[in-house]
């Protein structure tokens, strides 16, 4: 099956890519690396011939003003047209568990994708997850200059990367679901306790100031408003597995 793979030099792409091709897939990587630009257009046509499954992990470099909105809008577009006449049968999204429930310009421009899709011909799944370990490990990297680390209590169900991967890659070989689904990990924390977990782990001595007034990409959270619905997709690896991982790699 040829599958392109949108962002698939990204944190969850280069996984998806590798799963795929360990089933003898014919994986399509898009990204700019690769000489295909999904904000303007360009290369995308020539991509996607003969493509039966798009994969779609993109996500925007930029978190600044309205730089997510415009990413969004213009690369989604031209993503759904480009199926279209490409003949593309399936399209997969990755989404965000609680996007339409959060007030912010990066959600508002997921949410806004999600229904470019919905409202597309092609068929599609839409998966919503919850925060990946490895990103909000990275939101604690960005922190690095700062004494302390304020970050909200609300409820987060974190999941591995390679879970999401492995997901997204089982459902791009199935018929389309042409509805959204709901993934996240196993365990419920506070994303505020997550943090202090992570950087314990680091020996990192900073405190963590649990602040109901502090934002996460921008966003004002409920103590619900990350945590998914019954019937959510649960994947199996915890944070002590995850950091077990973290800690072989090293």
């Amino acid at each position: 099956m040829r599958i392109v793979v949108a962002g698939g030099t990204g944190l969850i792409g280069e996984r998806v890519v590798r799963l795929l091709q360990e089933q003898s897939h014919d994986v399509v990587v898009v990204s700019r690396s690769t000489g295909v630009d999904l904000e303007t257009g360009k290369g995308l046509a020539e991509a996607l011939v003969g493509a039966e499954v798009v994969v779609d992990v993109a996500d925007t470099p930029d978190l600044e003003g309205q730089a997510p909105l415009r990413f969004f809008d213009r690369s989604s577009k031209n993503l759904a047209a480009a199926e279209l006449h490409a003949g593309v049968q399936h399209h997969v999204g990755l989404s965000i568990v609680g996007v339409d429930r959060l007030e912010s310009n990066y959600f508002w421009a997921k949410t806004a994708q999600e229904a470019i899709f919905r409202n597309a011909s092609v068929h599609h799944t839409i998966v919503r997850s919850t925060q990946f370990f490895e990103l909000v490990n990275r939101v604690l990297h960005a922190t690095a200059g700062l004494d302390t680390v304020r970050l909200p209590p609300a409820l987060v169900q974190p999941i591995a990367s390679d879970d999401v991967a492995e997901a997204l890659s089982q459902l791009a070989v199935l018929p389309a679901l042409n509805a959204t689904i709901e993934l996240a990990g196993p365990e419920k924390i506070p994303l505020s306790e997550l943090a202090r977990l992570m950087l314990s782990a680091r020996e990192d001595p900073r405190p963590v100031i649990s602040d109901v007034s502090a934002t996460f990409f921008g966003a004002e959270l409920g103590y619900q408003s990350l945590v998914p619905g019954p019937g959510a997709r649960i994947a199996q690896t915890t944070f002590a597995d995850w950091l077990r991982q973290q800690i072989r790699a090293d």
